[in-house]
């Protein structure tokens, strides 16, 4: 039943956004980009940043609460009797002021046999770090300091806002370029066939579509691309936190236990996990993250 909650909260969230966006668009007019004279270029270009800029922010605002609900994650309470709950905790709040964090992150446990971690918020204010209980009962201490100090450098990095403004900006950018090549391709069409409306009719919405496909393809490798570099930076900072033999003891011990199923989690933690993302092939340029061979042998150069 959990793949069903999940999917109903997605679900639920995409209806927000959508009907959001669509009645912000409505209200300032910024949908009437289109007309029988042709496009209207300012208009079209707010239209495509308030749902390119819009649907990443508003997901990035949810982010923590959608996180928790999605993922199942229990926050440790500071009544607990768990030693390894109140160390967990303790840990993250240390390596946080380690990196600077004024406002400490909500730590939270997550039932899963995969061993993993993630980190996300809306802001380095309002950050979660949350962990598999499989990595829990798998990893030793220094293995797990590694993963979350890790983490934590991936809040000090900001890394939630600037991945949410790179898929923005792309989104906008795939929007305005589709529609405007869509409406200059079906002109050609109405100069062969007069009987074709001016703001393009059915050509116009097909090319437009295709488009925004291919643009997409295009613009998610663009993403994957710096969320890789990204993650080489969070080791790199997880290495300075909670010192290199422990971030290459972490990636290591993630590297045994691959063959652990990966639970299912919605793209925007997915990213933010420590292991996740891999590719062969072509697919490598789709991945959210780099090999783990690639991460080791990079600390170990830097070291």
């Amino acid at each position: 039943m959990s793949w069903i909650k999940r999917f109903g909260l997605f679900f639920l969230l995409n209806i927000i956004i959508v009907l959001t966006l669509s009645a912000l668009t409505s209200l300032f007019g910024f949908d009437r980009f289109l007309s029988a004279k042709g496009l209207n270029y300012s208009q079209l270009a707010l239209f495509c940043l308030v749902w390119g800029m819009g649907g990443a922010f508003i997901s990035l605002a949810l982010s923590r609460i959608m996180a928790k609900w999605m993922m199942g994650v229990k926050l440790i309470d500071e009544n607990s009797f768990d030693p390894r709950l109140q160390n967990l905790k303790h840990t993250v709040h240390e390596l946080s002021r380690q990196a600077g964090l004024s406002v400490m992150p909500e730590v939270g446990v997550y039932e899963a046999a995969e061993i993993n971690a993630f980190a996300t918020g809306p802001s380095r204010n309002r950050s979660l770090v949350a962990v598999s209980s499989g990595l829990l009962q798998q990893m030793t201490p220094q293995q797990v300091r590694g993963v979350l100090a890790h983490e934590v450098a991936h809040i000090a990095n900001g890394d939630m806002v600037t991945m949410t403004l790179l898929q923005g900006v792309v989104n906008a950018f795939v929007m305005f370029l589709a529609r405007v090549i869509a409406l200059a391709v079906s002109q050609l069409f109405r100069n062969q066939d007069e009987s074709t409306p001016a703001s393009g009719g059915l050509a116009y919405f097909g090319i437009q579509m295709v488009l925004e496909l291919i643009f997409m393809v295009f613009g998610s490798m663009l993403v994957a691309s710096f969320s890789r570099w990204r993650e080489y930076r969070a080791d790199a900072g997880g290495a300075r936190l909670g010192g290199r033999a422990n971030m290459i003891a972490a990636l290591e011990g993630l590297k045994r236990n691959l063959q652990l199923p990966e639970t299912d989690s919605p793209a925007a933690v997915a990213t933010l996990k420590i292991e996740g993302g891999k590719g062969q092939g072509i697919m490598r340029f789709f991945a959210s993250h780099p090999s783990l061979d690639d991460r080791i042998a990079r600390l170990r150069a830097e070291a």
